[in-house]
């Protein structure tokens, strides 16, 4: 039997190992995969946005445009955001749409960060109290969804989209017309 002062001592040492595997399993999880998907095959929300000058916003109601396509939350004040810019500029070039949903952000550095960079969107506008991104589950940007053909939300991720998420989370759903 261990005594008790031997058993007290040694629960910091059980702590520190479980806080131990805890962090070294996080640390091995790609980012945004553990999102919930409570939106994942429902359609996708409305997207109540002001208008960007120059650019023409996304439709307000239903996505559904018979292919798939892209709603990303960005913002030029989210260096995550200026990251993923060059994936989303090579998925446009490839012919997919993508809605931009500028969040929370001035117009002038959201015409500012596309112009330096760039923009990928065919649509997009602005959410500067985040009611869109509250409707969407938004939590933190970037954020991007995955709309298919009949505007069913069939794809989720939170965080940047890096080069390895597009090739082999992505791309497999829309190459399949995602759903």
């Amino acid at each position: 039997m261990i005594s008790r002062p031997i058993a007290l001592a040694a629960i910091p040492a059980l702590v520190f190992a479980a806080a131990a595997l805890l962090l070294a399993l996080g640390l091995n999880r790609e980012p945004g995969s553990g999102v919930t998907a409570g939106l994942i095959d429902r359609p996708a929300p409305p997207l109540e946005l002001t208008p960007l000058p120059g650019l023409e916003r996304p439709p307000s109601e239903g996505l559904a445009s018979g292919a798939p396509a892209l709603v990303n939350f960005w913002a030029s004040w989210c260096a995550p955001c200026r990251a993923e810019h060059p994936n989303l500029m090579r998925l446009a070039d490839r012919g997919l749409v993508i809605h931009g949903v500028n969040y929370r952000d001035s117009t002038s550095d959201a015409l500012g960060f596309l112009a330096e960079l760039g923009n990928p969107f065919a649509t997009a506008g602005g959410d500067p109290n985040g009611q869109a991104a509250l409707a969407w589950g938004v939590y933190g940007i970037p954020e991007t969804f995955l709309v298919n053909g009949e505007g069913l939300i069939v794809f989720r991720h939170a965080g940047p989209l890096t080069s390895r998420i597009v090739e082999e989370r992505l791309e497999p759903l829309i190459s399949a017309g995602s759903g």
